[in-house]
């Protein structure tokens, strides 16, 4: 690629969002890893002092946060407000605020008594925490608040469930709407004039602020969504896939950040490094520069782009031309390097989950394992599946793998489990048989609002259901043949914290939901559903006893050598530990091999001083380093990374 500072020193191009009138909400977004809280803290930071006369906000919606890691001991200008947005928080202030409310619809809608209805609302309100995040949001853009408010937001696939989000909240909205209509249609029969009570008016101030909230992003004036990528092959291919969502969801976007390119210098590593980026982005150039969209290139930096650093961050970021075409016969990839590699791990083992950070390498290391042990375990099935959003199992691969089990190898199976598929497909089960036993319940007279009430109490489901669901999916799987090994490919840390700690949720949301098909003789009466919710209930079960047992269930942590990427590992230990789930391997990726080059020295000095930092607070963990190689791609690199990544069982270190 060519930078265009590098033709003409000098000359620089500004992304369109700093142009005025800059937009009122500017979402930074991507693959995890990529620099997205680096490119919305910098552009936070210089709107702000570009306008010291208006207010600007800084907001994280990742349930991972490092803004405050970025921002370090950086003391942000008076006028830019730095917050990182507790959602979960959030909804229980709305419980406690509007309970009384919620109840009150929910009894003057159904059958169903208090005790019920207090047991449910516990449970469920799905995905209200997040949406109530961007109501909050947009309601500081209608008001004027601020001149712009710079969002730094989770990894790919949950950012676009967020953006999604007011969909699935007006279908509460609707199921809540649907408890109110008896009320509401007897209150008017019997009235002269129809009148709107508290519930009423608090039910559409709800819809009015998702509509408000729908509005604002669809709104190309005050709304854009910067896309922040590396030019790797993985972190191309799930941008492309990010723009086909924004584009069908009519979200603005133009500028494409590409962050993390290789200078032109006489070192052979970072040549090496560089042509590969130009061969990256040769697949990508010109269908999007054809498309209106802008690429702005920011060259690697020697030191973590942290604290003061921010303010100089958009000075050295200047628009990319077509990449000049790479050479040809180009050198082979590196061959890995791992130090202090650990134990494989053993034959007793029925769950791996690796987890960490956005962009720190999950999905390559679990595949790297799975091809590692499927040739090391013979008669023993290594199942590899992901249930992140964002897949990325295909692309590293270099096969298609989705929602069905393929066979990669002998030994070696694997799958993109898609949980919002299965999810819909239960509520369509539900949906069926319900309908079949209201109308044998209510033969010979009508009684439309209980029916459809019944009928969508899925709307009102626990956040995460679909997840776990998938999850339960894969459990199956172990059910069949005990002689299996399961990787799951987790989602960032942040949301995998939070999917940790569903299955006690969904237990008891399954308990209620049990007790009342008992007490009102519905689970005769849904046979296909219920028999599916038990499925559900045995696999949580067995999923829990499993995660106890430290010699059949573990955590791979994976992380980088960077200061952001330990205070987050330090969340996901904590984590586990709550949970009793064992880590005892972290895999410290992606680090630099020390050379001649000034670049690369600084890039080794600055990751040894933070891999002693995850010696020194984890010393009951084996931790491993393993070194950059390239992109390891396709079945051939994987099981290349796969032979280094670990000793054989017996060997001593």
């Amino acid at each position: 690629m060519i930078l265009r500072s590098d033709i003409q020193p000098g000359t620089k191009e500004e992304p369109s969002f700093f142009h005025a009138p800059a937009p009122r909400l500017l979402f930074f977004g991507g693959k995890g890893g990529v620099g997205k809280t680096t490119c919305a803290a910098a552009a936070a930071l210089k709107l702000a002092r570009s306008s010291p006369e208006s207010a600007f906000l800084l907001v994280s919606t990742d349930p991972a946060h490092s803004l405050a890691d970025s921002i370090a001991e950086l003391v942000p200008p008076a006028n830019l407000r730095v917050l990182e947005f507790d959602a979960q928080q959030c909804l229980e202030e709305f419980k406690a605020e509007h309970r009384d409310k919620l109840l009150a619809i929910a009894a003057k809608g159904t059958f169903f008594d208090n005790a019920d209805l207090d047991r449910l609302l516990d449970l469920s309100l799905p995905g209200l925490d997040e949406v109530l995040a961007l109501i909050e949001i947009s309601a500081w853009v209608e008001s004027g608040s601020y001149e712009t408010i710079v969002i730094d937001t989770a990894p790919t696939g949950h950012t676009l469930r967020l953006l999604g989000m007011p969909e699935v909240i007006q279908t509460w909205l609707g199921a809540l709407d649907a408890l109110l209509a008896k009320h509401r249609f007897m209150r008017q029969r019997f009235r002269k004039k129809p009148t709107h009570d508290e519930l009423d008016i608090f039910l559409l101030d709800m819809k009015a602020a998702v509509k408000r909230v729908k509005g604002l992003l669809h709104d190309h004036r005050r709304c854009c969504f910067v896309p922040v990528m590396l030019a790797e092959e993985l972190s191309i291919r799930e941008t492309a896939t990010l723009l086909s969502e924004l584009n069908r969801q009519k979200i603005r976007s133009r500028d494409i950040v590409v962050n993390r390119l290789y200078p032109a210098n006489g070192c052979p590593v970072c040549a090496d490094a560089r042509r590969r980026q130009q061969r990256a982005l040769e697949t990508c150039y010109s269908g999007l520069a054809s498309a209106g969209y802008s690429l702005f290139g920011a060259l690697l930096q020697p030191e973590e782009v942290r604290g003061e650093s921010l303010a100089s961050f958009w000075e050295n970021i200047t628009g990319l031309d077509a990449p000049e075409t790479a050479a040809a016969g180009m050198p082979p990839p590196l061959s890995p390097k791992v130090e202090a590699a650990p134990r494989r791990p053993s034959a007793e083992t029925r769950l791996l989950i690796f987890a960490g950070k956005g962009g720190v390498g999950k999905t390559t290391l679990a595949c790297a394992t799975a091809m590692r042990l499927a040739r090391d375990l013979p008669g023993i099935e290594i199942f590899l599946f992901s249930t992140d959003p964002a897949h990325s199992i295909s692309d590293c691969l270099g096969l298609p793998v989705g929602p069905e089990a393929i066979r990669l190898l002998p030994g070696l199976m694997a799958m993109e489990i898609d949980a919002a598929a299965a999810f819909d497909s239960l509520k369509e089960v539900y949906r069926q048989e319900i309908q079949r036993a209201l109308a044998k319940l209510f033969e010979g007279f009508d009684m439309p609002f209980d029916r459809k009430v019944v009928e969508r109490m899925l709307d009102v489901s626990p956040p995460g259901l679909d997840e776990i669901m998938a999850l339960t999916t894969a459990m199956d799987y172990l059910n069949e043949d005990d002689r299996r090994i399961l990787i799951l490919d987790a989602s960032p840390t942040g949301h995998l914290v939070r999917f940790l700690e569903l299955p006690r949720v969904i237990e008891d949301w399954l308990q209620a939901f049990f007790d009342l098909f008992l007490k009102y003789d519905l689970s005769m009466r849904l046979p296909e559903f219920s028999r599916r919710l038990v499925n559900m209930s045995k696999n949580l079960k067995r999923l829990r006893a499993l995660w106890e047992n430290p010699r059949r269930a573990a955590v791979y942590a994976v992380a980088i050598p960077t200061e952001m990427a330990f205070q987050e590992t330090g969340d996901l230990l904590a984590a586990c530990a709550r949970i009793g789930l064992s880590v005892p391997v972290l895999f410290v990726n992606l680090a630099t091999l020390p050379g001649e080059c000034p670049l690369c020295s600084s890039l080794h000095r600055r990751e040894s001083a933070v891999g002693e930092q995850f010696r020194r607070t984890f010393p009951d963990v084996h931790q491993a380093l393993v070194y950059r190689c390239g992109e390891p791609l396709g079945l051939e690199r994987l099981s290349e990374l796969g032979q280094v990544l670990y000793r054989p069982q017996g060997r001593s270190k």
